[in-house]
C-alpha cells in the first residue's frame, strides 16, 4: 500500500478456535447457540448465532449432543455418556466442579487449624478427614428436570458424624433426619436422593469426634452419579481397567479377570503367562509364589458308605504361581503345590435333631421326637422335646446358614468337619459373611410367657481368631443380614471361648458373622494367613427346629395329657413332672423352671411379680431405724419417674466437649416405664432399655441441629435388691465380652431436705464416669424423697401466753429436719384462759382477808392469855396469908359465883372497833391492870 491508505486484514477462523455453547434461556423456554473462541482475539468472522434447542431437549443415553448440527449422535467406541448425567468414578485427583474445605468448628473458644481437613483423592474412591475438624466435599449441578443423584460409601466409624444433604435455589436443605448417613454394617453401601429441576448443591460433611483411644477410620466415597442435567456436548473416555466395544455405550464394561486395560480402550489386553490381574484392573502384577495359605480344604457330602472326600482347592481367584522359585514355605522352599484331593475319610455324625439316612446323608427328626445324631426316637408321655439348632458337625454347610464376601459372588466360610472357618477373599478388606436365619421364635409349652420374662431364646457359639494385623469378627443381629445391628465385636487374636446372647424379642430372626482381616484399603494380600473359626452355634427355642433331649412337663387335664406350664410360683420336680410351689417371695428363672433351685429369693425389700418371674418394687419400704427404735416409712414415687443425668464434661486430644448421660428409672410395679437410651446419629434408631442405661452426648454445635446421642448401652435390667446404710438399689446386666461377670449398678439415695430438685445425682470423683472399671457402676442420689415419711415424733408444740383470755398451740418440725411428706403439721389450736391480773386480784384479796383473820385470832388468844395470868396473879397475893387456906373474899375482888359472870361479860357482843378500844385500855399508864366489870343495870364500867 501506499502511503495514506488504510490497512485491512481479514481473519480467518478455524473450527478449532472456538466452541459452541447456549445462552441462558428465556422466560418463553427459548436460547440461541453462539460461538466462543478459545483464545482471546479482536478479530472478528465467528460464525452468527442461530436458533438453538428448547431448554428441555435432552440426548438419550450413550448419546451427546453434537454442537453443530444440534442433533444427537452416539458414542464412538471407547466412550460412553449417561445422556441427561454425569458420572464420577476416577479419583486420581479432585474432579471439576468439587470443592473441598476443612472448618473448625469453634466450641468453647478452641482453634483448631482445619485448613489441611480435607477430603483426599485415593484413586477408585475419596476419603474423608480423620482429624477433630469439620471437612465438607461440595458440588454444584443445575438441573433442567428433576433427577437423582447415587453413591456409595464405606461408613464404618460412628465417631464420626456423617452427613449428605442438598441445598436448592433458595439455600433450603433436605430434612434434618434423612440426612445423616447409616453406618456401614459389612462394605460399601448404595445411597441415592431425589434432585429437583434448578440449582442444586450437594454437600457430604463429615465430622470426627474420636471418644477413644482408636484410630478414627475415614468415610470413603466412590461412583457418583447424576442425572437431570440438559444435554452433554462430549462423551466421556472409558476410564482404566474398562472399555466399551459397541457404540452408544451408556457405560463402560470392566475386564475381567487376567486382562487389562488404558484409558479409553475398546478392548481389554490379556496378561502374560506369569502375571495376573483382578477384574477392573488397568495393569497386571507379578504373580507371587504360592504358600499353603493359598488354598483351602472342604468334604464332599457323604456317600452311601458313610465316608467324605477330602477336596483341596485354590483360593479363587487364583493370584499365585506354582512354579515361580525363591518362595519360602513353612517346610519347604519354593512354591507349593495343591495338596492332592480324593482321600477318604468317615464322615462325621450328624448334629443333635438329625438322623442319617439310607444314602449317609443327615435329615431332621419329626416334631416330638429327639436324636442325638443317629436315630430319632419319640419322646416319652409327660416330656416335651428342647427344640432348637445346636451344630457342632461340619460336613455340610447347614440350609438355613449362607456363607457370601460382601459385595462379591464369593464364597466366605468353608466347613471342615470340625469347624467352619473363613476363606480368602478378593482383598485383605473384604468382609466374609455368614448368616445364620431362623423361622422365629416360641417358648415351650411348659414355660408361661409374661411381659416381664426377657428371655425368649439364647444364642451360644464357641469362636477363636488369628491375625497377624488389625483383624476384627463382628456378631449382629437384627430382622434380615441388611437391617442388624453389631452386638459384639472381637479385635485381634482370641483365645478359643464361647459368647451367649439373649434374644427378647421375635423381630430378631437373623444372626450374622463378619470377619474382615484389616480395615486399610490394599489390592495386595498380605494377611492372607489370618482366619476365623467357628465351633459349634446352639440356639433355643426355635420356631421349626430340632431337639436333642427331652424333658419332663407338667400334663394337662385333657385326654390328650398335653405339657402345660406349671401355675406361677410353681417349679417342677426333676423327673417327675409334678408341679410344687415355691417358697414366698421368690421368682421363677427363665429357662426351664426344673427343681427347687429355679426358686430364686428375691432380693432385701423387693417382691416378685404376679407371674412371679421377675422381683419389682413398689417405691415403698419399711425399715427398723437404727437401734432398734420405731419403723421408718420410706416412699419413692417421686423418684420413680424416669430421671436422666450427664457426667462432668469430657474432653478429646483436641479439646473437644462431650458427656456421658444415664438415664434411671428406679422402681415400679409390672408395666412400669423403664428408661430408654437411643442412637440418633445414624437411621438405625438404636435403642436400649432397662432400669438404668447410658449413651454419649455431644454438644449441638457439633452436629449443628440437636443434641446428638451415641454408643447407647445398659448397665442394669434386674433388680437386685435394695439395703438400709446407705440406702443401696443394686441393679444388674448380663455378662458381656469386657465383663466376664456382669454389669452392675449401684444407686444409693441419701436424704437431703435442702435439695429441692428431685435429680441432683453425682458421680463418684475418683470414676468421673460413674465407673473406673467400665463394669461396676456406682451413683450418689441427694434427695429429699429419699428422707423417710413424717411421723408425730417429728414435730413439737409451742404453747403462747394467754392474752385477753385467749391461748394459742402452734407446732413445728423438729431441726434438723430429716423426714419428707407423711403426717402434716396440726393446725394451729386456740383454747380460752384466765388472765394473771385476775388470779393477782384474787390473790391479794384473799392475803387480806387471811391477814386480817389472823390477826383478829391473835388477839383474841392474847387477850384471854392476859386473864389467865391475872387470875394466877390473885391466887399467889392471897397465898401468903394463910397457907393452905383460900383467901378471903375481898369487897373489891370478885365475889364467889362471880365467875359465870364474869363470863357474860366477855361474852357479851361487842364491835370489833370496841374490843380493839377495850383491848388498849386493859393496862392504865401506871402499871395497873384494867378490868371491865358490869353493874347490876348491865352498863358496862371500868375499875383501875
Amino acid at each position: 500500500s501506499t502511503e495514506g491508505d488504510a490497512l485491512f486484514c481479514v481473519c480467518f477462523f478455524l473450527q478449532s478456535d472456538y466452541h459452541f455453547e447456549y445462552t441462558d434461556c428465556d422466560v418463553l423456554g427459548s436460547r440461541w447457540r453462539v460461538a466462543v473462541p478459545n483464545k482471546p482475539d479482536t478479530c472478528t468472522g465467528l460464525p452468527d448465532p442461530v436458533k438453538g434447542t428448547q431448554c428441555t431437549f435432552s440426548c438419550s443415553e450413550g448419546e451427546f449432543l453434537d454442537m453443530r448440527s444440534q442433533e444427537c449422535q452416539k458414542c464412538s467406541v471407547g466412550t460412553y455418556s449417561l445422556g441427561t448425567g454425569v458420572a464420577f468414578d476416577e479419583w486420581d485427583s479432585m474432579p471439576a466442579g468439587f470443592i473441598s474445605h476443612g472448618m473448625n468448628m469453634n466450641i468453647a473458644d478452641i482453634y483448631t487449624n482445619c485448613s489441611n481437613s480435607t477430603w483426599i483423592p485415593k484413586g477408585d474412591y475419596i476419603a474423608s478427614n480423620i482429624d477433630e475438624c469439620t471437612s465438607t466435599l461440595s458440588y454444584t449441578v443445575s438441573l433442567k428436570k428433576a433427577g437423582t443423584v447415587s453413591f456409595e460409601y464405606f461408613y464404618p466409624d460412628n465417631t464420626i458424624f456423617f452427613e449428605f444433604y442438598v441445598q436448592n435455589d433458595q439455600c433450603e436443605s433436605t430434612d434434618s433426619e434423612g440426612r445423616w448417613m447409616r453406618t456401614s454394617e459389612k462394605d460399601w453401601t448404595p445411597h441415592n436422593l431425589k434432585l429437583n429441576r434448578g440449582n442444586n448443591v450437594l454437600y457430604w460433611r463429615t465430622t470426627s469426634f474420636a471418644l477413644v483411644g482408636s484410630a478414627v477410620k475415614p468415610v470413603l466415597l466412590r461412583n457418583i452419579a447424576i442425572s437431570g442435567v440438559a444435554y452433554t456436548s462430549e462423551c466421556f473416555h472409558c476410564k482404566p481397567g474398562t472399555y466399551s466395544a459397541k457404540p452408544g455405550s451408556a457405560h463402560c464394561s470392566p475386564c475381567p479377570v487376567d486382562s487389562y486395560s488404558n484409558k479409553g480402550a475398546t478392548v481389554c489386553q490379556q496378561c502374560e503367562v506369569d502375571k495376573y490381574a483382578e477384574a477392573g484392573s488397568g495393569s497386571c502384577k507379578q504373580r507371587p509364589a504360592c504358600t499353603t495359605s493359598d488354598y483351602f480344604y472342604t468334604h464332599t457330602p457323604c456317600d452311601s458308605k458313610g465316608q467324605t472326600q477330602l477336596m483341596y482347592k485354590w483360593i479363587e481367584p487364583k493370584i499365585c504361581s506354582e512354579i515361580v522359585e525363591g518362595a519360602v514355605d513353612n517346610s519347604t522352599e519354593g512354591a507349593v503345590k495343591l495338596p492332592a484331593s480324593g482321600q477318604m475319610e468317615t464322615c462325621p455324625p450328624c448334629n443333635p435333631g438329625f438322623s442319617v439316612t439310607n444314602t449317609s446323608g443327615c435329615e431332621p427328626c419329626p416334631h416330638g421326637s429327639y436324636s442325638n445324631g443317629t436315630a430319632c426316637a419319640e419322646c416319652p408321655v409327660g416330656t416335651e422335646p428342647v427344640v432348637g439348632f445346636e451344630y457342632k458337625w461340619w460336613n455340610k454347610m447347614p440350609d438355613n446358614m449362607r456363607s457370601s464376601v460382601y459385595s462379591r459372588e464369593l464364597t466366605g466360610w468353608e466347613v471342615a468337619g470340625e469347624y467352619i472357618y473363613t476363606t480368602q477373599g478378593d482383598l485383605d478388606s473384604d468382609y466374609m459373611m455368614l448368616s445364620l436365619t431362623v423361622p422365629g421364635y416360641r417358648l415351650p409349652h411348659s414355660m408361661a410367657k409374661d411381659d416381664e420374662r426377657s428371655e425368649l431364646s439364647r444364642i451360644s457359639f464357641v469362636f477363636e481368631t488369628q491375625c497377624t494385623a488389625d483383624c476384627t469378627l463382628y456378631f449382629m443381629a437384627g430382622y434380615s443380614e441388611r437391617t442388624n445391628d453389631m452386638v459384639e465385636h472381637w479385635s485381634g487374636t482370641t483365645r478359643k471361648q464361647s459368647y451367649s446372647y439373649l434374644v427378647k424379642s421375635n423381630s430378631t430372626v437373623s444372626f450374622t458373622w463378619g470377619f474382615q482381616r484389616t480395615q486399610a484399603y490394599s489390592e495386595v494380600r498380605q494377611y492372607s494367613g489370618d482366619f476365623a473359626k467357628m465351633y459349634t452355634v446352639q440356639i433355643t427355642n426355635v420356631v421349626g427346629g430340632v431337639a436333642s433331649q427331652c424333658r419332663h412337663c407338667a400334663l394337662g387335664s385333657g385326654s390328650a395329657s398335653e405339657c402345660v406350664p406349671c401355675p406361677p410360683a410353681h417349679y417342677m420336680v426333676n423327673g417327675t413332672g409334678v408341679c410344687k410351689s415355691c417358697p414366698p417371695n421368690t421368682f421363677i428363672r427363665a429357662d426351664q423352671a426344673v427343681g427347687e433351685a429355679a426358686c430364686i429369693h428375691c432380693g432385701p425389700n423387693t417382691h416378685s411379680n404376679k407371674a412371679h418371674s421377675a422381683c419389682v418394687s413398689d417405691c415403698r419400704l419399711n425399715l427398723q431405724s437404727t437401734g432398734g427404735g420405731e419403723v421408718l416409712q420410706y416412699d419413692f414415687t417421686s423418684l420413680a419417674n424416669i430421671t436422666s443425668f450427664q457426667s462432668s464434661p469430657r474432653f478429646t486430644s483436641k479439646g473437644l466437649r462431650y458427656f456421658h448421660q444415664f438415664r434411671v428409672g428406679l422402681c415400679g410395679e409390672e408395666g412400669r416405664e423403664v428408661a430408654v437410651c437411643v442412637d440418633n446419629v445414624t437411621e438405625s434408631r438404636k435403642e436400649v432399655r432397662g432400669y438404668a442405661c447410658q449413651s454419649t452426648v455431644v454438644p449441638s454445635e457439633v452436629r449443628g441441629q440437636s443434641v446428638v446421642s451415641s454408643q447407647p448401652f445398659t448397665i442394669g435390667d434386674t433388680l437386685v435388691g435394695k439395703r438400709f446404710h446407705p440406702w443401696c438399689i443394686p441393679l444388674k446386666y448380663e455378662t458381656t465380652q469386657a465383663c466376664k461377670k456382669g454389669r452392675t449398678t449401684t444407686l444409693r439415695l441419701r436424704c437431703d431436705p435442702t435439695v429441692t430438685g428431685k435429680d441432683q445425682i453425682t458421680l463418684p470423683s475418683k470414676c468421673s464416669e460413674g465407673t473406673c472399671d467400665g463394669c461396676s457402676f456406682h451413683f450418689l442420689w441427694r434427695s429429699q424423697y429419699a428422707c423417710p415419711l413424717c411421723t408425730e415424733r417429728h414435730y413439737r408444740e409451742i404453747v403462747s401466753a394467754c392474752i385477753q383470755g385467749i391461748q394459742r398451740t402452734t407446732y413445728v418440725w423438729q431441726q434438723p429436719l430429716q423426714c419428707t411428706g407423711g403426717v402434716s403439721l396440726p393446725a394451729q389450736t386456740v383454747s380460752a384462759c384466765v388472765t394473771l391480773d385476775f388470779w393477782l386480784k384474787v390473790g391479794v384479796s384473799t392475803g387480806t382477808v387471811a391477814a386480817i383473820l389472823l390477826i383478829s385470832i391473835s388477839c383474841y388468844f392474847w387477850k384471854r392469855t392476859r386473864k389467865l395470868e391475872y387470875k394466877y396473879s390473885k391466887l399467889m397475893m392471897t397465898a401468903g396469908d394463910k397457907e393452905c387456906e383460900l383467901p378471903a373474899a375481898d369487897s373489891c375482888a370478885i365475889m364467889e359465883g362471880e365467875d359465870a359472870e364474869d363470863d357474860l361479860i366477855y361474852l357479851t357482843k361487842k364491835s370489833f372497833f370496841t374490843k380493839i378500844k377495850s383491848f388498849s385500855r386493859e393496862r392504865s399508864s401506871d402499871g395497873f391492870d384494867s378490868v371491865p366489870l358490869k353493874s347490876s343495870s348491865g352498863l358496862e364500867m371500868e375499875m383501875s
